[in-house]
């Protein structure tokens, strides 16, 4: 009874007899079953990158945002409940602005990472609130060099060199293995993406992409990549997996 949580998923505060909390779980599959999103660190910055699904044909091109700036030297990607990913974005952001107030200086990455990860925790605390069904990718460019973090519905934090989170999340991140991301640079990094996210997308649903990157050539700054940038990225993604469909 207790594996598939019957009586034991009433509560964030309750755990299960084997030590599982299921709604934590439930917030992580909310996550799971999300579209892809990807984070690299390459040698001059950190590229994110989101697979948004058309849900309509009247949809307004660039609704749904995924990807939103915390500081001038700091932004995030979210995956997973697009809603609680934006009150995320939104502590992050009050956060980075506390820190600059107070202390004079721009929050550092770890710093940044830590304090998103107790807020997102403090969900998983309180019987009478729910866990964030949202994952935050953050991209970081400060005194010491790019840093990729996510945050996890639980509350935990990592730092990365490349990762992804949503449904493809796992042949996205064994592309990922693949690359030599300390050779990488931004601009092949927003090829790499484009590519990953080709592959891993379910062909059957359009989808658009949304790229954000911060690196040297952004001037470190936290920004959209540019909108010829990722159509001309698109278009090699789609032939790449084209020409790779026609091998098999």
């Amino acid at each position: 009874m207790s594996g598939i949580g019957t009586g034991y998923d009433l509560s964030v505060s309750t755990f299960s007899p084997d030590g599982r909390v299921f709604q934590t779980e439930y917030a992580q599959k909310a996550v799971d079953n999300s579209g892809t999103v990807v984070g690299l660190r390459c040698k001059d910055g950190v590229v994110l990158g989101c697979e948004k699904t058309i849900i309509s044909k009247m949809l307004v091109e660039g609704s749904n945002r995924r990807t939103y700036a915390v500081d001038r030297h700091a932004g995030m990607a979210v995956g997973g409940v697009a809603a609680d990913g934006r009150q995320i974005v939104n502590r992050a952001s009050s956060e980075a602005q506390q820190y600059k107030s107070f202390y004079g200086d721009i929050i550092p990455g770890h710093v940044l990472a830590e304090r998103t990860a107790s807020y997102v925790h403090l969900f998983n605390l309180y019987w009478y609130l729910r866990p964030c069904g949202s994952a935050a990718l953050i991209a970081v460019y400060d005194r010491d060099g790019p840093q990729l973090y996510l945050v996890e519905p639980s509350g935990t934090g990592h730092r990365f060199f490349g990762t992804a989170v949503g449904k493809g999340r796992t042949a996205a991140k064994n592309e990922i293995e693949k690359l030599k991301l300390e050779e990488l640079t931004c601009r092949q990094g927003v090829l790499e993406i484009a590519k990953i996210l080709h592959n891993v997308h379910d062909e059957e649903k359009p989808f658009e992409m949304e790229l954000a990157w911060i690196c040297d050539e952004s001037n470190r700054e936290f920004q959209r990549v540019p909108a010829d940038m990722v159509t001309e990225a698109n278009t090699k993604a789609k032939a790449a997996k084209d020409d790779s469909d026609m091998e098999d």
